[in-house]
């Protein structure tokens, strides 16, 4: 089943933020149950202090027997009521000890107790001599200080529990944060591999084929299986490939017909010659079939064979130029091929002009040579018609120092081409030459068969000293 890359999204992100919600609640959650415990450890210790004072008052009413000791002590024991009830009230489901209303009736126990020392002196403040109360003082003592143990005991109990909850609690904090980070760590990861795959992936492809387009090389993007926009998107840019291949291939028949138009009065001139000499000499002996000279009628026919053979060569020249064919490299003999383009092209090369060809012998190359043909005699025809009145046309090639590529050049010593014209020179249907004469297709079909051919092509030129066209081809 294909799913769109929106549909995606709209998976993968709230799944996304559903987990790092959770993981942001529970992090703040026990955030939250730590600030809680430290505020009850801080009450708690708060109370204990306050029970504490209440014992100092009460140790101190024993030493001294001033009454004034036992009612601070009791004004202690009241606070220290209201601070419990506070932490039953306002974190009584967060403390770990439950058993705060028993602590209450033992503070409320030992309030009762200490109070007993009250009623054993005289308004005055003294205490009462008698056997009776001497009994029922020593009775209070060990009742108020049996139960101020008991409390100090429990609450330091209840502290040391709580501290060590409250350490525990955030060795456990540490625990849940480490793995926050990592459930983060790890939907990062995710997601970054979702937006490779998903995104940059195809993108990357699209890229790469695009640039090839930019480049001249119209090859299909690799299918991808994406299931979403991406996969349709390719899909649409190789049907798009597609029709500009064909749009290319009619755009260099168009450019291919246009230099045949060209070269007509030239090959017709080629063919003219041959014809010629073996019609003259079929008349001679159509005349002298009755004499007796074997030998020279041999001559004769020989001759006209070979006048057969160089029309035959030429027609076979430009049959093979003008067949329509793809793109097929080959490996060829460079100079063979320069060779062949001079037998179409040398009608057009009137006697004004001086050709100068330099060309190794046995430069093979890996070439299109129907393509790189076309570019050859696009080169040399304007060439020839940037000097109206004669000049010098070289054509030299060489394999660079690298090795792997190798170069050609056309030169002429024409009329030149103005600076502003040269950044246009490749644009398609740009001419400088009269209306009629050129169709502006010429150079940028030559631009893109190079470029077909992963190669480079330069012109350097100034108004008057004619026009270098270097090309450059891998081997």
């Amino acid at each position: 089943m294909k799913i769109s890359f929106k549909r995606k999204i709209i998976l993968h992100f709230p799944v996304f933020m559903i987990i790092s919600l959770f993981v942001l609640v529970l992090s703040y959650y026990s955030h939250y149950v730590l600030n809680q415990k430290l505020q009850i450890i801080e009450n708690k210790d708060t109370l204990f202090n306050i029970i504490l004072e209440a014992r100092r008052y009460e140790k101190n009413y024993f030493l001294s027997l001033d009454i004034k000791h036992i009612e601070e002590a009791i004004s202690y024991v009241n606070r220290a009521k209201k601070s419990l009830n506070y932490i039953t009230e306002e974190y009584g489901k967060y403390t770990l000890a439950k058993n705060l209303e028993e602590m209450l009736i033992d503070i409320i126990r030992y309030e009762k107790s200490i109070s007993g020392f009250l009623l054993l002196h005289q308004s005055n403040g003294s205490l009462k001599v008698d056997s009776d109360t001497i009994d029922d003082f020593e009775r209070y003592r060990n009742i108020t200080q049996q139960q101020g143990r008991k409390i100090t005991t429990d609450f330091e109990n209840i502290l040391r529990n709580e501290r060590i909850y409250v350490q525990s609690l955030i060795e456990k904090s540490k625990i849940y944060h480490v793995i926050a980070l990592a459930c983060l760590f790890v939907l990062s990861v995710l997601t970054t591999l979702f937006l490779i795959i998903n995104v940059n992936r195809p993108l990357k492809s699209i890229e790469d084929a695009v640039f090839q387009i930019a480049k001249g090389q119209y090859e299909k993007i690799p299918q991808i299986y994406t299931g979403d926009e991406f996969e349709s998107l390719v899909a649409s840019l190789n049907m798009m490939i597609d029709e500009l291949n064909k749009r290319n291939e009619q755009i260099v028949q168009t450019e291919k017909l246009a230099s045949l138009g060209t070269l007509t009065s030239g090959v017709a001139h080629e063919l003219n010659n041959p014809l010629n000499n073996i019609s003259t000499s079929i008349q001679i002996l159509l005349e002298e079939i009755e004499e007796a000279n074997p030998e020279y009628k041999k001559e004769l026919l020989r001759e006209s064979e070979k006048q057969v053979e160089r029309a035959r060569d030429t027609v076979r020249a430009l049959l093979e130029f003008s067949r329509d064919r793809g793109f097929s490299p080959e490996d060829i003999n460079f100079k063979d091929l320069m060779d062949q383009t001079i037998k179409l092209v040398k009608a057009e090369i009137p006697t004004s002009i001086e050709l100068n060809i330099s060309i190794p012998e046995g430069l093979m190359v890996h070439i299109d040579p129907q393509r790189i043909q076309q570019v050859l005699i696009n080169l040399i025809i304007n060439a020839v018609q940037a000097m109206e009145n004669g000049g010098q046309l070289s054509i030299n090639a060489a394999i660079l120092k690298n090795g792997k590529e190798f170069t050609f050049q056309v030169e002429d010593t024409g009329k030149g081409i103005r600076k502003e014209h040269l950044r246009k020179i490749f644009d398609p249907f740009f001419t400088t030459k009269d209306v009629g004469v050129g169709t502006g297709l010429g150079l940028s079909t030559s631009h893109g068969i190079i470029e077909q051919h992963s190669g480079r092509i330069n012109v350097k030129s100034e108004p008057d000293k004619g026009a270098i066209f270097t090309v450059t081809l891998p081997r």
